[in-house]
């Protein structure tokens, strides 16, 4: 069913109510579907689900998850404007487009592919087995589509979840929880497949961490996040953070690269740790490449604008700079009004030096620094650099094989993206399935289903082989 903005409206202000404590813990636990008062009652309640599940046939996984595409795509709109409304950071348009893709290129059922061996020994089956209840912290940036993407996967392979959403994004995180229980209710599976806390805490999280009804860990945020989940002692995938370079040689087509630099660095106001964060540019193009950044929809800002907007946007402590967390996410005008500047540009765009902290720190607002070097070596030894060996994303505008090869090997990301935006590195205008979950720190690079199993071998000697 399609919402008008009535509708959508009244949602929003009801949930903005509740944040602001006109409702109890209790009245919002009875609003969604699988959001329990503490982390004890939701970890009983999907160990009971899980239970059921474990019976469920492939055919009646992927009706399930048919049913929660159905969903997402009726219901995007609205989730984009719970998670901006909430949260503060991102752009509902660009959100929406995030929805659709979770709901059109997450991987169900038909990524797991077992497999055979047959010799004169009989035949050895090898099937991908869930691992059972699985826990997932998810992120401010990406709330409701960190929790459905993984949902998909996760009940794909046969598991159950629970979540611990992050604090500043439960109501839309809760919210997604409740699409996906009503999606399995509608299709006939059983209740709190998936659930959550109203009120998420870092004890709440231990507590999910520690139970040994979770069997394993999923995780997307910052290296701490990572580390607690690497020193559980369970089976644990991390998505940690990036700091996407991107580079535009002298062989590149410069109008298409400005364009796509733009269009991937301003997606959701560069809250995708896949974003463009920062770019180098050969010297001999760099000109050509601003005209074309600015052209595209970028605005650029020199000199004593400039340090405004580093005293504006950045925290400095000790001479080390952290970002101002309250401004992640902005759109790129309610930057520019603060310099005295009146524009719509989706982008910031700024000249600076490779040591800038616009350069070095993952600054997840929608600010591209724009580094000239004289020549390619130089630009892959700046680029690897302001990468920081997170392994996590990068890009590059260039017809030259050996160049693009090169950088490649020498950044060593998960992700690399050649002659395109950012995010068709997650199937958005580029090949390839779509995911919230990109596990640099632990291997596992784009999660989809087959990450949330466990491989099992069934043996029979001496029979079923046929040749």
């Amino acid at each position: 069913m399609k919402m008008d903005e009535k509708q959508i409206s009244e949602i929003v202000k009801n949930v903005l109510s509740k944040m602001s404590g006109e409702s109890g813990a209790n009245a919002e636990s009875k609003r969604y579907k699988g959001v329990f008062d503490t982390m004890s009652e939701a970890l009983e309640a999907v160990n009971k689900a899980y239970k059921q599940y474990r019976s469920y046939s492939i055919e009646q996984r992927e009706k399930i998850i048919s049913k929660i595409r159905e969903l997402i795509l009726a219901e995007a709109e609205q989730l984009a404007k719970l998670g901006v409304s909430e949260t503060g950071m991102g752009r509902v348009s660009d959100k929406i487009i995030k929805h659709q893709l979770v709901a059109r290129k997450t991987p169900g059922t038909e990524d797991l592919s077992p497999s055979v061996m047959t010799g004169d020994n009989g035949l050895t089956l090898i099937e991908m087995a869930p691992y059972g209840v699985i826990g997932s912290i998810t992120p401010s940036t990406n709330p409701s589509e960190t929790v459905l993407c993984n949902s998909i996967g996760m009940l794909a392979g046969g598991n159950a979840v629970v979540f611990n959403p992050h604090p500043h994004a439960c109501e839309t995180a809760n919210y997604a929880v409740d699409l996906v229980n009503r999606a399995i209710e509608a299709a006939g599976g059983p209740e709190n497949l998936v659930v959550s806390v109203y009120k998420p805490t870092m004890d709440t999280s231990n507590e999910m961490m520690k139970s040994p009804i979770v069997r394993m860990l999923v995780a997307t945020g910052g290296p701490g996040v990572v580390r607690t989940l690497l020193s559980s002692g369970k089976k644990a995938i991390g998505a940690g953070a990036g700091n996407p370079p991107v580079i535009v040689d002298e062989t590149a087509d410069i109008r298409k690269a400005a364009k796509d630099i733009v269009a991937g660095a301003s997606f959701d106001n560069n809250l995708p740790c896949i974003a463009e964060k920062e770019c180098f540019a050969i010297d001999s193009i760099a000109d050509e490449l601003i005209a074309g950044m600015q052209e595209a929809g970028a605005y650029l800002i020199k000199d004593a604008q400039i340090d405004a907007l580093v005293k504006l946007c950045l925290v400095e402590k000790e001479g080390k700079y952290s970002i101002n967390k309250k401004w992640v996410g902005k759109d790129a005008s309610k930057f520019l009004k603060e310099l005295g500047i009146k524009s719509d540009a989706r982008l910031i765009i700024c000249e600076t030096e490779a040591s800038h902290p616009f350069v070095q720190v993952e600054m997840m607002m929608p600010i591209l620094a724009v580094v000239r070097v004289p020549n390619i070596d130089d630009a892959i030894e700046k680029a690897v650099a302001a990468e920081h060996g997170n392994r996590h994303s990068a890009h590059i505008h260039s017809k030259n094989i050996d160049t693009l090869t090169r950088f490649a090997r020498e950044v060593e990301t998960t992700i690399f993206v050649k002659n395109a935006p950012s995010y068709a590195g997650i199937g958005a205008g580029g090949e390839g399935y779509t995911t919230f979950t990109i596990a640099g720190p632990t291997g596992e690079g784009l999660t989809a289903a087959h990450s949330f199993t466990r491989q099992r071998r069934c043996v029979m000697v001496d029979g079923l082989h046929i040749v």
